[in-house]
């Protein structure tokens, strides 16, 4: 079985490269009687019917498909998700746009989520020996592909394409923005199955919209992300058995194969361990660049999600806002004035999340309290905004 190397983004696997037009804009205000009633069921995706925008002049669409049916497990033995990658070939010979993105779930019930990430022409060959160690189509990789130098490769501009979360359908990209495809670049498809809410075999596939970047004059589309701790104690303070964050976190390490945990390399990015409902992340902005759009993710106990630039300055701007969280509402959201930033600006990611939550969903049903740090599984937890941007 491939295992990764540690990384800062490991367990960043998820959702929403994709940057809405007006259209596309999700309700995400919603009331928390709402938001309960959401998880009514174990979490799991669903497919709904979309508006599909008609190609634009230049644009086509081109489907890429999983290799073969992939029937997901619990690669340690023990656990409810599997996070696995597909490498895929589109047969691109000439550079190429990405204006938008849509995954076609086969076996909806099983997905997660879904992210599509490029490999450079240099990098095919590695790609091809990582998915050769692992029998059967497909590699484990819970933290990122394992292709670049680190999970995703980089926070600041990660190799994402696009992806798929609940309540995603197409994300089609303002007609001045792509993302860049060289010529022999492949793409690599990660598929996030809740084994939790469903059983069976899969062989999705993502729907790519495309032209010819020659003679094309776009902006390249940049994908920040900005990842927060998850420090969230058990109810009463309790400090026993799994409401002890040490057992928590090696129980994060023996699921995920992951040593160090992302639980704690998060706290060298982000700052000392403070438990508590409530943790943010700060980071500089280091590139001048507009900010077109904004998304969240979050899983099952998240309450709420901000991003701010300059955040307690006078210079403040909120460019996310979502005060009742709804896991099935995770749709990007275009900002109607794009905002400017460059060095000297910071960005602060804030999250909420309520053990009170786990009472009112069936995914947590027989379940007791535990110590909830930042971890890949579905009734695990994360905190992540992600800034969609041009470069200035």
């Amino acid at each position: 079985m491939h295992r990764r190397a540690p990384a800062l983004l490991a367990a960043l696997a998820l959702l929403l490269a994709g940057c809405g037009s007006e259209a596309d804009l999700p309700a995400n205000l919603k009331s928390a009687d709402t938001h309960a009633s959401t998880h009514a069921t174990a979490p799991s995706a669903t497919v709904e019917p979309v508006k599909e925008t008609p190609l634009r002049k230049g644009e086509r669409f081109q489907e890429i498909r999983l290799p073969a049916k992939y029937t997901p497990k619990a690669p340690e033995g023990t656990g409810t998700d599997d996070y696995r990658c597909f490498l895929v070939d589109p047969g691109f010979d000439t550079d190429q746009l990405v204006s938008g993105i849509q995954v076609l779930l086969d076996n909806a019930p099983l997905v997660h989520h879904v992210v599509v990430s490029k490999v450079e022409p240099e990098d095919v060959t590695k790609a091809e020996k990582i998915d050769a160690q692992t029998p059967g189509e497909g590699w484990t990789c819970f933290g990122g592909a394992g292709i670049s130098g680190i999970a995703g490769g980089n926070l600041d501009k990660a190799d994402w394409v696009g992806a798929w979360a609940p309540g995603g359908g197409e994300r089609v990209m303002a007609e001045d923005i792509g993302i860049p495809l060289k010529a022999g670049s492949q793409l690599v498809v990660q598929m996030h199955y809740n084994l939790l809410a469903g059983t069976g075999a899969d062989r999705s596939a993502v729907l790519l919209r495309l032209s010819e970047a020659k003679g094309r004059d776009k902006q390249a589309l940049q994908t920040m992300l900005l990842p927060a701790p998850v420090e969230l104690p058990c109810r009463d303070n309790r400090t026993k058995g799994m409401c002890s964050r040490t057992l928590a976190v090696a129980d994060l390490k023996k699921r995920f194969a992951e040593d160090p945990a992302t639980a704690d390399l998060l706290h060298l990015l982000c700052g000392p361990l403070k438990p508590g409902p409530v943790q943010s992340c700060t980071r500089p902005i280091r590139e001048e660049a507009t900010i077109r759009a904004v998304s969240g993710h979050m899983h099952l106990l998240g309450r709420a999600i901000t991003v701010d630039v300059n955040k307690g300055t006078p210079k403040a701007k909120r460019v996310l806002d979502i005060p009742v969280w709804n896991f099935d509402d995770q749709g990007s959201i275009p900002l109607e004035t794009p905002l400017d930033v460059g060095p000297g600006d910071e960005i602060t990611v804030t999250c909420t999340h309520d053990q009170e939550l786990r009472d009112l969903l069936p995914a947590f049903e027989g379940t007791e309290d535990r110590y909830v740090a930042w971890g890949e599984g579905t009734t695990d937890e994360m905190c992540l905004g992600i800034v969609l941007s041009t470069p200035r």
